[in-house]
């Protein structure tokens, strides 16, 4: 968090200059990579049969139509659950399953910035993000950019990339949003909110995780979300490449590090720091 937020003063306070904005035009398609790369890894595990493929495409499909992330999660669970358990469930009534979603909000308006709606939509993330860290781009572009209009996709590409290339979990990204929206307290607030919901499944999920392992229709929930949540990353990943991959040098480097990670599965870090060079020496030759 400290290095983050180091790095998240230096953006606001040089991010405009030219050899800060090259860095950062080389890094940014070696994060696009590193994502796909990710995806590329994930989807082997997530997509096991037919169904959690259908499921992982029309996860893509909702949300390009602004489906709210949560209602696709819980859907997505919920036709899962529901394929794999249909012999039994001959007793249980459906209007049971569909509840949940009636108390869910499906839009969210803008609205102006302000340290406590900070706070609660990063406390919403944390408490409710499933999957791989990256994901995580999904929850924040919905929010941030779509929803509170208070970030844009630069922007976004930006918090992923410092939060990459900085030790500890991606989660860190929220620290450098923070900062970046509401200052030295937006950023406290801003990690506070995502990784407090962490600590409090951790300490209660001792007292079920077994019974939760053992369930079939917890096991099977989890397929149907673990799908969806690649869906997520696909369809926002796809969203945002228009903005790190801007010209042929950009799409040659996010190609090439994508073959060089999935080959020789490169330490990622070696790769952000090729592309920082990269981009300084673009700046800096034209």
């Amino acid at each position: 968090m400290v290095i983050v937020l180091a790095l998240s003063w230096a953006y606001v306070q040089y991010g405009t200059t030219s050899w800060a904005s090259g860095i950062l035009y080389g890094i940014m398609p070696v994060v696009m990579a590193i994502i796909a790369q990710a995806l590329w890894g994930l989807g082997r595990k997530a997509i096991k049969n037919w169904l959690t493929a259908i499921i992982g495409l029309c996860a893509v499909g909702l949300y390009l139509l602004g489906v709210n992330i949560l209602i696709i999660l819980l859907l997505a669970g919920l036709a899962a659950m529901i394929s794999g358990n249909l012999s039994r469930m001959k007793d249980i009534p459906m209007a049971g399953f569909l509840l949940p979603i009636a108390g869910l909000n499906l839009l969210t308006t803008s609205a102006p910035f302000s340290l406590t709606l900070l706070f609660l939509n990063f406390l919403k993330i944390g408490a409710t993000l499933y999957g791989s860290g990256y994901v995580l781009l999904a929850f924040l572009r919905a929010d941030f950019v779509l929803h509170l209009g208070w970030l844009t996709d630069k922007q976004l590409i930006d918090a992923i990339a410092i939060g990459q290339i900085t030790p500890g979990p991606l989660f860190t990204t929220a620290t450098f949003i923070g900062y970046l929206l509401g200052g030295l307290p937006g950023a406290i607030i801003a990690t506070l909110g995502i990784f407090l919901p962490s600590f409090i499944y951790v300490g209660i999920s001792s007292l079920f995780i077994k019974r939760i392992r053992d369930s079939q229709w917890a096991s099977s929930f989890l397929d149907g979300v673990n799908a969806a949540s690649l869906g997520l990353m696909l369809a926002v990943s796809i969203q945002v490449a228009s903005t790190a991959l801007i010209d042929p040098l950009t799409i040659g480097v996010a190609v090439i590090c994508l073959i060089i990670l999935i080959r020789f599965q490169t330490n990622s870090t070696w790769l952000i720091a090729g592309g920082a060079l990269i981009g300084l020496l673009h700046t800096i030759l034209l």
